[in-house]
């Protein structure tokens, strides 16, 4: 599926720094021991004996992978926005980065999602470095997401702290949830879009889209 044939309109649509708690998050983190408890509780569930050797460290391996995959938890997307510059030499058109590699965990089975994001923005006065952008996908796409959340947060995201002219964020990616179990399709992608400022005009939205499919 090519970004061309996705040209017609669509609305524009967590313990972490600037992103909202979830209503009746409670602050309190588990424990280590806690969530190796509940390894050992799942390895049972599904049928194994968690005290037999070869699954006596997975709880622990388990919990080190989870802060790896969850790690955007502990990152602010502010802060990653938040060293620009100004020198671009006059420069004000389109700045595009296309085919970021993305995973993220599904929260609602808590399966593998991965794709690839591309962002693009108009520059009022400043850019930013583009493994900020990078960096950005990775910090909210490390967290429990819905990729249609996640497009809109990248969005909203540096639309808050570039201000720029316009944003557009399309997010194309595959679903272990839905390969892995249920009706177990493969090859599937969901793709997902996100636009802001200028680029909310049927026009400017056509122009970057374009751009992202050449």
């Amino acid at each position: 599926m090519t970004v061309r044939s996705l040209l017609s309109p669509v609305p524009a649509s967590e313990e972490a720094c600037s992103c909202p708690r979830p209503p009746g998050f409670s602050p309190q983190r588990a424990t280590r021991a806690e969530a190796e408890a509940a390894i050992r509780t799942l390895i049972s569930w599904a049928g194994d004996d968690p005290a037999r050797e070869g699954l006596l460290e997975t709880p622990a391996r388990v919990v080190r992978a989870y802060e790896e995959w969850f790690a955007g938890y502990s990152q602010d997307p502010a802060a990653i926005l938040r060293r620009t510059f100004g020198e671009t030499g006059g420069y004000d058109e389109l700045v595009l980065l296309r085919d970021i590699p993305l995973e993220s965990v599904c929260e609602h089975h808590m399966a593998v999602t991965s794709g690839v994001a591309h962002i693009a923005y108009l520059p009022r006065e400043r850019v930013v470095g583009i493994s900020k952008l990078a960096r950005l996908v990775d910090a909210l796409a490390h967290r429990l997401q819905i990729q249609e959340r996640l497009t809109a947060e990248i969005a909203d995201a540096i639309e808050a702290e570039l201000e720029p002219r316009g944003v557009a964020v399309v997010l194309q990616a595959s679903h272990a949830c839905m390969s892995s179990r249920g009706v177990r399709k493969h090859g599937s992608a969901l793709v997902t879009r996100a636009f802001r400022g200028l680029y909310t005009a049927p026009g400017a939205r056509r122009e970057v889209l374009e751009a992202l499919d050449h």
